[in-house]
């Protein structure tokens, strides 16, 4: 039987391609020839295409150019490997990117959430909850209040926030004369941020398990891995500036960069979507329009809705282990959960609607598939960003990052450093988890080692692995934020039927916003001594006063009755 050896730490100095020989008694067993690049180059792919694509404000391309770098790349940048980039940037990564089963799941659970939206649209069942929300949320303050509140609600799992919060919203925010852009800021900045603090959601297992493993080697350190994140909770606080920017932006009425001009353009003229249709036509508008003469039921969507929340819940449930709820949760199979939830919520819409005889058969699969429809262009763009993942893996990207920053960094700054890095991370690889699951494992064996240089391993001075462990959190979080090929930045654009640059345009002020306030006001004078909810009360006062500065009103707008 054949036996698989791995060597690490092996260093090439020379470039182009070099040959690697596995010698024992003098004889050859076996050789590669491998190509070998600068370091700096593992950069390149991700910048590339986070730059065209604002530059060309357009991501399709954007993300090819990127990805057909990463897989020049990695033949050696040779005028051969050129070429034979291209076909394996498609070959190769693009169908690893389709052929991952979790990335397949989260494909399906967006095409049958789609496709639910698509039905309970075209029944009357999203015009019902119009008429029932519109009654409390009667103009453009509270409807984002509406829409806020539900993104606070839906906080144990960013996909099913992000797809539900935004597909439900968006004929609401439509009629208040809400642009998409705004819908779109809202949908993402009340998804990831509430789910990486709250105690109970789909992101704990992952994060917790990531600590566990981190300070398994770790002497003298006898605190639980989830004792470590509920502490860290404390001292995240771009996710809590984050959520709070939205109530100030939504109460005072003060917008600033694009989306001011995207408000006042929605304000003004009704026209809500930008001026570059991305995502939809004309007929996919009209076929997700409710047929006339159906009664406007917010039950018919309502209950799909219900079905869905409940069966992610019961999902999870199910599907995890142990005696608490956080434990159950954390330790649950969260895809499974939304692929259960959303089959039985499209069942429960088209059995609705035949039942009621407001569609025919052929007219509920006609609605399925348009609103299914709506998600293709945004489809390709997630595929092409889950390759760019990949591409970044192979070029080993982040740990470039790292290696640049070096570990002889004093204990005072390391959380705000590893805050950054986690954001420069998680914004050139598009992936929050991704940041996470590679910082994790070395910052914090990486923090308690400066903690025991400098004689900081007492309990009195764990807030430095606390706030480490939040700055690899949040710092992910912010820089996903950010990233224009963040697949949760592209499902935001997707479910809110936003233009994607569009999107990234108008949100990035206000996460730059957020994010310097949590670092300079939160994440830096603590690792000084500032209590954590002194860093809180500085940053959030810095991020009030920061938007009265900035913003500019935009009227609010009441529907005639």
């Amino acid at each position: 039987m054949g036996q698989t050896r791995v060597f690490s730490d092996v260093v090439l100095s020379d470039r182009g391609n070099v040959t690697l020989e596995l010698i024992a008694t003098d004889q050859v067993l076996a050789a590669a020839e491998v190509p070998v690049i600068p370091a700096w180059i593992s950069i390149l792919p991700p910048l590339v295409a986070i730059g065209m694509a604002l530059l060309l404000r357009s991501v399709l391309p954007a993300l090819m150019l990127g990805i057909w770098l990463g897989a020049w790349a990695l033949e050696g940048m040779t005028l051969k490997g050129f070429f034979y980039g291209l076909f394996s940037s498609f070959e190769v990564y693009v169908v690893n990117a389709v052929a991952d089963r979790d990335h397949v799941t989260i494909m399906l659970f967006t095409f049958m959430i789609a496709g639910m939206v698509g039905i309970i649209s075209r029944n009357g069942g999203m015009n019902g909850i119009v008429e029932l929300i519109i009654k409390g949320a009667n103009s453009a303050k509270r409807g984002q209040l509406a829409v806020w509140s539900l993104g606070l609600l839906i906080f144990f799992d960013d996909y099913s926030n992000t797809l539900v919060v935004g597909n439900t919203s968006r004929s609401i925010t439509d009629r208040l004369r809400i642009s998409r852009e705004k819908l779109a800021y809202l949908v993402d900045s009340t998804a990831a941020p509430i789910a990486t603090v709250a105690l109970v959601t789909t992101w704990i297992g992952y994060q917790v398990s990531l600590i566990g493993d981190a300070i398994a080697p770790l002497e003298d350190l006898n605190t639980s891995a989830y004792s470590l994140f509920l502490n860290s909770v404390l001292y995240s606080f771009y996710p809590f500036m984050a959520i709070l920017l939205v109530v100030l932006v939504i109460t005072t009425g003060r917008e600033f960069g694009p989306m001011l001009t995207a408000e006042r353009r929605a304000r003004s003229t009704g026209i809500t979507a930008p001026p570059v249709k991305l995502k939809v036509g004309q007929d996919d508008e009209a076929a997700l329009a409710m047929k006339p003469g159906m009664p406007p039921r917010a039950i018919n969507a309502l209950v799909p809705v219900a079905v869905m929340v409940i069966g992610i819940l019961a999902g999870l449930y199910i599907t995890g282990e142990g005696d608490s709820v956080g434990d159950i949760v954390g330790s649950a199979n969260s895809y499974r959960a939304l692929m259960w939830a959303s089959l039985l919520s499209a069942f429960t819409a088209v059995l609705m609607t035949a039942a009621q005889r407001l569609l025919t058969l052929d007219e509920i699969v006609d609605a399925w598939v348009s609103g299914a429809r709506f998600t293709f262009l945004a489809m390709i763009i997630l595929v092409l960003a889950w390759s760019m993942s990949e591409i970044s893996q192979e070029l080993h990207t982040a740990a470039f990052l790292i290696a640049s920053f070096g570990d002889s960094l004093p204990a005072e700054v390391l959380p705000a450093t590893v805050f950054v890095l986690a954001a420069f991370t998680a914004f050139s690889t598009g992936s929050s988890w991704g940041a996470m699951g590679i910082l994790l494992p070395l910052v914090l064996p990486l923090t308690w080692a400066i903690m025991g240089n400098h004689g900081l391993t007492d309990p009195h001075y764990h807030y430095l692995l606390h706030a480490s462990i939040s700055g690899v959190l949040a710092g992910a979080v912010w820089g996903d934020h950010c990233s224009p090929i963040s697949d949760t930045t592209v499902l935001s654009s997707l479910s809110a039927g936003c233009d994607h640059i569009e999107h990234v345009r108008t949100q990035l002020p206000y996460a730059l916003l957020a994010g310097a306030a949590a670092l300079l006001f939160g994440t830096l004078p603590i690792s000084f001594g500032l209590p954590w909810w002194g860093g809180m009360l500085a940053s959030a006062a810095v991020t009030a006063v920061a938007l009265r500065l900035l913003g500019q009103r935009v009227e609010d707008y009441r529907p005639a009755s």
